[in-house]
């Protein structure tokens, strides 16, 4: 793990902790249906302009790897999050999205694209308890309505985790802005459907829009792209270690946004996520790297 990379997730994490932000704006008044659908067109016009002008070609030829990424990576977590955010606090989808890299850790053991070691899943541990410091989980009831919005939340984490490694195997075929692009295209057939279904109940309000466009082109469209990017040159465990800090952004984002009080175990939760990222990812500041001779 270098340095860059590391940076590289942290931003991610900074701009996808702003989702559980816009997400708690958009899904109430526009419906989650109506909102997954506009979120994944934004996203792919926004990849599909930029194709247009880098002149890259669209991998036709793997439509079928690109239906299944799609569907675990964009369609299905998308649809699941927006519909949980109705009925279950944020901070419990932020604890419950986690999971991911539990699912992501074996799932690429699986599949021999990582391996599973100690020093992992005692990071996966550190991550829970420093994000369920972040959170300041509160009392719920524990009624059939909150346990279905929270097995929908470990089912969208789910497959983010095992879309993970599917996705390193793909940046050997294809182009990192191609396979963001293409999931994106695949995503929308998916769920254009239930969003022209919802449409006639959905209401579109200035806050709900400007979260939409964010979401969209940025936390979407350029987020995903930048995430193939690093998939490339990480293992898909590493990949994923930026679940763990996007509580952090997201409870940082609420304070200066919204106004809302910082949690008591912000600054202990958040070193313990600093933690478990350098565990899962292997990345340590202060390893030197060995020096190399110049060839004769």
């Amino acid at each position: 793990m270098k340095s860059r990379h590391f940076a590289q997730l942290v931003a991610l994490s900074a701009l996808w902790g702003a989702s559980f932000l816009f997400i708690r704006i958009a899904s109430p008044v526009m419906g989650p249906l109506v909102l997954a659908g506009c979120r994944v067109a934004l996203a792919g016009v926004t990849l599909a302009l930029i194709m247009r002008g880098l002149r890259q070609q669209w991998p036709w030829e793997h439509w079928r790897e690109l239906m299944v990424l799609g569907a675990l990576s964009v369609a299905v977590p998308f649809l699941l999050y927006a519909w949980a955010a109705l009925r279950l606090p944020a901070g419990y989808s932020a604890l419950l999205n986690t999971t991911a890299v539990v699912f992501g850790t074996l799932a690429s053991a699986w599949y021999k694209e990582d391996t599973l070691t100690v020093r992992k899943l005692l990071g996966c541990v550190c991550g829970f308890l420093g994000v369920g410091l972040i959170v300041r989980l509160g009392p719920v009831q524990p009624d059939a309505a909150t346990l279905a919005a929270a097995l929908a939340c470990v089912t969208a984490a789910a497959c983010y985790g095992f879309s993970t490694p599917l996705m390193k195997r793909a940046t050997t075929r294809m182009q990192p802005l191609a396979i963001a692009a293409g999931i994106h295209l695949a995503a929308l057939v998916l769920v254009l459907p239930g969003t022209v279904w919802g449409w006639p109940q959905a209401r579109f309000t200035p806050e709900a829009m400007g979260a939409l466009l964010l979401m969209g082109v940025v936390t979407s469209g350029l987020a995903y792209w930048a995430h193939v990017r690093i998939i490339r040159h990480v293992s898909p465990v590493a990949a994923m270690s930026p679940v763990f800090m996007i509580p952090v952004f997201g409870v940082t984002w609420g304070h200066l946004f919204l106004g809302e009080a910082l949690s008591p175990g912000i600054f202990m939760g958040g070193a313990l996520v600093l933690l478990a990222s350098a565990l899962v990812t292997g990345f340590n500041p202060l390893r030197r790297r060995p020096v190399v001779d110049p060839a004769p």
